[in-house]
């Protein structure tokens, strides 16, 4: 059964600075429930179908202490723009317009053609990279488990970075190619690890750790700054 959603309205806490909150029943919904989009930082408050909004923003402003916590802990959006540095493997890099009629990725920055938009140039780019780095990537870790893949695909998934089917095809973020390099290559043995056990048992670790000696580490950063990787605006 689809979870029917329907906007109520918006509701301001007051305070510094005051927070915008939108407000929508779920026929779904069995209790009252609190979302902070980590993509742009709106808020949601979700009410069972036949709550009332009174009683949701009772419970709003009960929760505004843990509310204000957690946004004042989540880090800025970064806006694709010229003049500006994203994170490209794993370093701030600074985007630059010059005259040319085609952008590139180099050592130390990111050039793209002044007479185009630059973030579809630059996520075209990093989408590119991204492939490359990641077959590099699994195509090693395949012939170290002597295991092949049916095929790698590339797209901007948000709630994981990376997945392998029942029938070996493997699927990536092509955000990776703003983590550092290691991080990467970390998620590539771990999908490449499914092709030997496809599940997360004891075995499967064993399997990534042959792979990836560090991989507790950079799962770790994946969980610490990976929300970062998703805060990176390519919309104009």
């Amino acid at each position: 059964m689809n979870d029917k959603k329907m906007d109520m309205g918006r509701h301001t806490l007051e305070g510094n600075p005051p927070i915008d909150v939108i407000l929508r029943h779920s026929a779904q919904a069995k209790r009252l429930s609190l979302r902070i989009s980590r993509l742009d930082g709106r808020v949601t408050l979700t009410l069972p179908h036949r709550a009332p909004e009174r009683e949701g923003i009772a419970f709003l402003r009960t929760k505004e202490a843990w509310l204000r916590g957690h946004m004042q802990d989540m880090k800025p959006a970064t806006q694709v723009a010229v003049g500006h540095a994203i994170p490209f493997r794993g370093v701030p890099t600074p985007i630059v317009a010059c005259a040319g009629k085609r952008a590139c990725l180099l050592q130390d920055r990111i050039v793209v053609a002044p007479a185009r938009p630059a973030a579809p140039q630059i996520k075209a780019l990093l989408r590119n990279a991204a492939r490359d780095a990641l077959a590099q990537a699994s195509d090693k870790y395949a012939r170290q488990l002597g295991k092949g893949y049916s095929r790698l695909s590339i797209r901007d998934t948000r709630s994981r970075w990376g997945s392998c089917s029942s029938q070996g095809a493997l699927m990536y973020s092509w955000r990776l190619i703003m983590a550092p390099p290691a991080v990467l290559d970390y998620v590539a043995a771990h999908e490449v690890a499914h092709l030997v056990e496809m599940n997360h048992q004891p075995s499967f670790w064993t399997v990534v750790a042959g792979l990836c000696p560090d991989y507790e580490r950079h799962r770790r950063w994946l969980r610490a700054e990976g929300d970062h990787l998703h805060r990176v605006i390519f919309d104009d």
